[in-house]
């Protein structure tokens, strides 16, 4: 059907958008003109003006969502080169890779929550989260994230009370890093109580791209 368009507009699927934009300028200001015409020559300019006008409606519009859905692959592409740097440590490069994006989707606030849980800030980090899954409330990822975030801040804020570092590695179980997990993977069985350990940085963000 688009071949179709092209061909009324008389340009080809080539054509730059200028080139499109030109052709339909052209085109309506002559059929507006002839459909003032007498007889069969004004009917058939105002027919010719209808489908002048949604041939290039309908270009524009698939143009506009091919447009997208490239910017969603490249995305895809930076947000998955983001967290790679972010599983290497290199917070400061991923944090240049996400200052580069002008639309920030649910994923890019994801990865800045990513971001911030490891320079320690804890909420800017939840903040994050919390956008994140604002824009996109059936990720199921996001909201893993989210709960034990909340997990690790109640269980800090439970040992600062009790005197106690949170921070200590003495107790509890090490930590399976047999995951691709950073927040996210295997559930700890009670966060709370748990040591730290369960909750540090390598259990808590799950970096992989895209939502379960």
């Amino acid at each position: 059907m688009l071949k179709e368009y092209y061909q009324v507009l008389g340009v080809s699927e080539s054509a730059t958008d200028e080139e499109l934009e030109k052709a339909y300028q052209s085109l309506t200001e002559k059929y507006r003109e002839d459909r003032w015409l007498e007889g069969e020559a004004g009917n058939e300019a105002a027919k010719m003006l209808t489908k002048v006008e949604v041939a290039y409606r309908e270009i524009v519009a698939a143009r506009k969502q091919s447009e997208k859905r490239e910017d969603s692959e490249n995305s895809g592409k930076a947000f998955e080169d983001i967290a790679a740097l972010l599983k290497e440590g290199k917070i400061n490069e991923a944090q240049a890779r996400l200052d580069d994006f002008n639309e920030r989707s649910a994923e890019w606030h994801y990865l800045q929550s990513v971001v911030f849980y490891k320079k320690n800030w804890t909420n800017e980090s939840k903040k994050q989260l919390e956008i994140a899954m604002q824009l996109d409330p059936s990720c199921v990822k996001y909201r893993d994230a989210y709960g034990k975030l909340n997990a690790k801040a109640g269980y800090d804020k439970k040992a600062a009370e009790a005197g106690q570092n949170p921070y200590s590695s003495s107790q509890g179980a090490p930590i399976d890093d047999s995951h691709d997990h950073q927040m996210g993977g295997n559930a700890c069985s009670d966060c709370c109580s748990c040591c730290y350990t369960y909750l540090c940085v390598d259990c808590l963000f799950s970096l992989c791209c895209g939502c379960r």
